[in-house]
């Protein structure tokens, strides 16, 4: 009988995966029209549990605030328009959050959360809505156009696309002075389409300036859907006609929005040139108290009311036990007391004299 002959056989080695070198992943991103969050590498800019509860308690005070604005206009006592962010909380808060000391943010009308972050006292903020001489407009506006530049923050202006080249200015001006500081304010996705936003993207573009622009897609441009202004359904595929990185965020996602604004504001910094964040966010009431939105569908508030940031937030928190619920009940608790001593604070300051109405206005 014949034997078999016993073959040698060798182990097979498997084959390594590839990786993917530091120069091919660039190429990918750089062909890419634009990143979204789970592209990056965002983990180093993870907030701490200590930042979360910050996030949180900026997002309630945030909301307390719009819902006092909203209260006082009805009662007939705020002086002039009252603009509201219910729904859109977690952009401001997060983005603002995300600056260093030294830098600069310029809010628009959705944007107060960017103003109480900042470290303005919301008393004072609130005194601007019923034209008190306690704030730093000392009267002379009627609701949400104040800075402070002691606070880093450029005051609001009401024309749409405006912000872009005055904040694009401001990066321009730290370049020059080689300061590391960096710029950021925000743009609706109707204000992309005036010519303001396109001649100070494609300026901070060509300059390489240490600036940050994000479009808050709220879906609605007053009463105008975005759709009837893009035919693209993502924003942030302009960032391309510039040659800048553009990122896609959830903006109803305050941790979200915190990790990459961080990232964009900190690779601005560094002398990489603007970045344009796409925020997708809704709308959760008119464009103003005086308006009832009876234009939008009633499905698509339903369908981004499972979205609310401060439920997401709320419940993250407690899923992760960064806070108990005790802490919970507390945080809501100061700023209930913080908005009730705000009003208080308010109503009972004085009026500015008619005396000091020219101050300010022309230089000595």
């Amino acid at each position: 009988m014949a034997t078999k002959k016993k073959l040698n056989k060798k182990p097979v080695k498997s084959k390594p995966a590839k990786t993917q070198s530091a120069a091919a992943a660039a190429r990918n991103r750089q062909e890419k029209t634009f990143l979204r969050a789970a592209d990056l590498d965002l983990e180093k800019f993870e907030p701490t549990n200590e930042q979360k509860k910050d996030l949180y308690y900026y997002l309630l005070l945030n909301r307390a605030f719009d819902d006092r604005v909203a209260k006082l206009y009805r009662q007939g006592k705020i002086i002039g328009a009252a603009y509201g962010s219910r729904g859109q909380e977690a952009t401001s808060v997060g983005s603002t959050y995300a600056l260093g000391k030294d830098d600069i943010v310029g809010p628009i009308i959705r944007n107060a959360g960017s103003i109480i972050v900042r470290g303005l006292p919301v008393k004072n903020f609130l005194s601007n809505f019923v034209g008190r001489s306690t704030t730093p407009t000392r009267g002379r506006d009627g609701n949400s156009h104040l800075g402070d530049l002691e606070l880093g923050v450029f005051a609001p202006i009401s024309h749409l696309g405006s912000l872009v080249i005055n904040l694009a200015g401001c990066a321009l001006a730290f370049k020059i002075k080689k300061q590391p500081r960096v710029a950021l304010t925000y743009i609706g996705d109707g204000g992309t389409s005036t010519a303001e936003f396109h001649e100070g993207m494609n300026m901070a573009a060509v300059w390489k300036l240490p600036f940050v622009c994000i479009i808050e897609n709220n879906n609605w441009a007053y009463s105008t859907p975005t759709s009837h202004q893009n035919l693209t359904p993502d924003l942030a595929v302009k960032g391309k006609a510039y040659g800048i990185e553009a990122i896609v965020m959830d903006g109803n996602d305050v941790m979200e929005a915190y990790r990459v604004s961080k990232y964009a504001i900190e690779k601005a910094r560094a002398g990489n040139g603007p970045i344009l964040i796409e925020s997708k966010t809704m709308r959760m009431k008119g464009h103003a108290e005086h308006d009832d939105a009876f234009y939008v569908p009633k499905e698509q508030f339903a369908e981004w009311q499972k979205k609310d940031p401060i439920i997401r937030c709320e419940k993250y928190l407690l899923d992760h036990r960064v806070i108990t619920a005790q802490e919970n009940e507390a945080i809501k608790a100061r700023v209930a007391k913080e908005m009730e001593d705000a009003e208080e604070f308010a109503l009972n300051a004085p009026f500015p004299n008619s005396g000091d109405g020219v101050t300010g206005v022309y230089a000595d």
